[in-house]
């Protein structure tokens, strides 16, 4: 007898969890957008220009490495901070510097940004600087781009792909 009890009980504990899984499963419903927005994510990960030029070493500083050690050049390991603008319609909306990861300052900056727009037609304007030497950005975009309501636009920067891409 006590242990139907126990059986009866554990069903109707799980069945009670089951149900209450299954309504805040559908309820209350999520929205990741209001009607008629759109998203524009910008997201990178680059390792910027070296801060200083590679350099020959010595005859007396390859002379003081071990046989197995020694190299042509010696290059120092910071690297440039990530700099990136977007313009929408001609207003910027993102103005950011990503400096680099590490220790050293030798790692990837990176960035991820999200930016509700208006769904339809925007003009977006994307700047990119990852040598801290040059004046100008390095990179730079300028597109029309029609965007759907709940359509997700990615800023991405890609040397694979020649620079700054939108997809």
């Amino acid at each position: 007898m006590k242990r139907a009890l126990n059986w009866t009980g554990q069903a109707l504990l799980y069945g009670g969890f089951a149900v209450a899984l299954g309504v805040f499963s559908r309820w209350p419903v999520y929205h990741p957008l209001p009607e008629d927005m759109a998203q524009i994510k910008v997201s990178f990960i680059h390792h910027g220009a070296r801060v200083a030029e590679c350099r020959p070493y010595t005859a007396e500083e390859q002379a003081k490495m071990p046989p197995n050690m020694r190299k042509a050049e010696k290059c120092e390991r910071e690297r440039s901070p990530v700099s990136i603008e977007v313009d929408i319609d001609g207003k910027t909306v993102l103005a950011h510097t990503s400096p680099p990861s590490g220790l050293s300052r030798d790692g990837a900056s990176t960035l991820y940004q999200r930016l509700n727009v208006s769904a339809g037609q925007h003009q977006i304007a994307v700047r990119f600087k990852d040598n801290q030497k040059s004046e100008q950005f390095t990179s730079q975009i300028d597109e029309t781009v029609t965007l759907k309501p709940a359509q997700v636009l990615v800023i991405d920067y890609s040397t694979d792909k020649g620079g700054i891409v939108l997809q």
